[in-house]
């Protein structure tokens, strides 16, 4: 079954970024998967739960991504280094990269799908681990807010001026890192054992987002 649901979202991620969101039916999806219409119906009820299915599943392989990061370097859990990572999962991405930039001609109606409540708690959690460690300054009106507002930029500008055009997106990432760095931590450097802990944290609330993910794709 799980070999199948694959089979169908593959063909669902090459027929939006062919087409778009608009354009593409079900019909179309089982035709590239080579199955039957009633087969996709077997797995999601509508054409959206196809495409939220997709991009749950891109999501889970960036959740992997960090999760993997964090153990093999716990100093990746420094929000400077944590954002580059991000960036450059998101960036890369071309369905994720459309739904941070709400990119509505790709996506459609789904640009603008709400995030599920784990993924609200676990931000909520996440904000948690970094005020525990003291990973960011203290003095920071709204902490969520601002570092949300300053990132957003990073993947949105693109699409609003062509200043910056000629940058890469290593170059990119390393100026959103050089932000963070500079703006929202503090100037001391935290110490092994406290990066330690607070990449052991993460990478705990990571373990807990795929379980939910995967059983709303798959069961």
């Amino acid at each position: 079954m799980a070999e199948r649901a694959d089979r169908i979202l593959d063909a669902a991620g090459e027929l939006i970024l062919r087409h778009g969101y608009r354009k593409v039916t079900v019909e179309d999806v089982a035709k590239r998967a080579g199955v039957g219409k009633g087969t996709v119906y077997l797995h999601w009820r509508t054409k959206d739960e196809v495409f939220e299915a997709l991009l749950l599943r891109e999501s889970i392989e960036v959740v992997e991504e960090f999760a993997a990061l964090l153990r093999r370097d716990p100093g990746q859990a420094r929000p400077h280094l944590f954002a580059r990572a991000s960036f450059l999962a998101v960036i890369r991405r071309p369905l994720l990269r459309a739904l941070f930039t709400t990119d509505t001609e790709l996506l459609g109606k789904l640009a603008h799908h709400p995030l599920r409540s784990h993924d609200l708690h676990a931000t909520d959690r996440f904000q948690a681990v970094a005020d525990r460690y003291a990973l960011l300054r203290a003095d920071m009106p709204h902490p969520r807010y601002t570092m949300a507002a300053a990132s957003t930029g990073f993947y949105v500008l693109d699409g609003l001026d062509t200043s910056g055009s000629e940058l890469d997106d290593e170059a990119k990432a390393d100026a959103l890192a050089f932000t963070v760095r500079h703006a929202f931590e503090p100037a001391e450097e935290p110490d092994p054992a406290t990066l330690a802990a607070a990449a052991a944290e993460y990478v705990a609330i990571f373990e807990e987002l795929i379980p939910p993910y995967r059983k709303w794709i798959y069961d």
